[in-house]
């Protein structure tokens, strides 16, 4: 009901006051990154959960982990202990009276420890997101800056999914991220019909962003008092942008082909420009300055949001000449149109009904861009300032 707009959803996504957002990392099972982990949460005083969820070889990993870190002090928690052994362990680590507490999935909830700001968790793979997501808030309980690290076997020997799963957790780190977190999960495993007598594997087909999309776009039409297109091509049309130049994530910048397309599928989903802008910041933060081919996506990408409003099909621009094409609903005032080709003839042209060609030197990228900026405002466009508080005031 939510989706579909009978009824409003509140996300509980504010943190309480001085909580930080615990750093995630996915890495290989590594020795030398476990003695650092536990030891420098050791030297400020913290504490450590080590998750292992087999009880069958879980003293063995104690006896390894007393091995590569001898100054520790070790105890271990399951759900096969005795109740009273189990309520002392728990007792003992929550009155800090030794240092790693190796554990099962037991601690995932009930449990806040605030002097334990660091978990580790062994075959991540192997669990799922919302546990996964469920266990690295066991962290992070005060206003120390907290750790989790998801410790995996070799990529190859990991499913497709499980590979999905670690790189969501690992890029949705901050706090609040829960519901983003959800919908991943609901691309990866499928979520079915909300209604109906089919419940598995429907929304799958064309993924949850773009059912979301249409059911929006449906729900808009009927606030509207129109009839919501039924043509599926029209419904996940987007305005296409091509500036004549190369727009990419280049391979030597990203060489792993997923993150690559998971962070494709989060430009193009992009709502403002301040997504474009905080996307910009955290690809150059994990992979360091854009390169030119990555800015030319960028900036292709606004002019897709800037255009949305308006329902323009395809934007194209050469060093001497741009067109902007007409969708057959665009929102283009004609007077406003008519006015602007009307103003300068020998810039503006119009062919047919659907086609408004200009002409400027544009010899880069970067003029193109804002010439086309220029244009769509005075067509109708909203600003950069103008569409974030529209944002806001919805």
């Amino acid at each position: 009901m939510s989706l579909s707009g009978l009824r409003d959803l509140s996300i509980i996504a504010t943190p309480p006051e001085s909580r930080l957002a615990i750093q995630t990392f996915v890495s290989r099972q590594d020795t030398a990154l476990i003695q650092e982990a536990v030891r420098r949460e050791m030297r400020r005083g913290g504490q450590v959960y080590y998750l292992h969820n087999k009880v069958k070889d879980i003293e063995r990993v104690a006896r390894d982990l007393a091995a590569i870190l001898p100054e520790a002090r070790i105890r271990v928690a399951h759900g096969q202990m005795h109740e009273r052994e189990l309520e002392a362990a728990m007792l003992d680590f929550y009155h800090r009276r030794f240092d790693i507490l190796l554990c099962t999935t037991i601690v995932e909830s009930g449990i806040d420890v605030p002097s334990a700001n660091t978990i580790i968790i062994d075959r991540a793979d192997t669990f799922g997101l919302a546990q996964l997501h469920q266990l690295r808030g066991r962290v992070g309980r005060s206003h120390h800056r907290a750790y989790a690290y998801l410790l995996t076997p070799p990529r190859e020997s990991m499913t497709p999914d499980a590979e999905k799963r670690l790189d969501a957790l690992a890029s949705l780190g901050d706090l609040g991220a829960g519901f983003a977190l959800a919908t991943h999960d609901l691309e990866i495993r499928g979520a079915g019909e909300l209604l109906g007598e089919g419940q598995s594997g429907q929304i799958q087909e064309i993924g949850f962003d773009l059912y979301r999309q249409m059911l929006d776009r449906a729900v808009g039409a009927f606030k509207r008092g129109e009839v919501p297109e039924a043509d599926a091509d029209e419904l996940m049309s987007a305005t296409e942008v091509e500036l004549g130049a190369t727009a990419l994530l280049p391979e030597e910048y990203i060489p792993d082909v997923h993150i690559r397309l998971v962070l494709y599928k989060r430009i193009s989903s992009a709502k403002d420009d301040a997504a474009l802008r905080a996307l910009k910041v955290e690809l150059i933060d994990r992979f360091g300055l854009l390169p030119e081919a990555t800015e030319t996506l960028f900036a292709a990408t606004a002019l897709k949001l800037m255009a949305s409003p308006l329902a323009i099909a395809k934007i194209e621009a050469g060093p001497d000449v741009g067109r902007l094409n007409f969708a057959r609903n665009s929102r283009i005032d004609p007077a406003r149109l008519i006015a602007l080709v009307q103003s300068d003839a020998k810039r503006y042209r119009l062919e047919g009904d659907a086609r408004l060609v200009f002409f400027r030197d544009m010899p880069d990228v970067e003029t193109r861009v804002e010439h086309i900026q220029t244009l769509l405002e005075k067509l109708g466009a909203p600003t950069s300032n103008e569409a974030e508080a529209a944002v806001d005031k919805r």
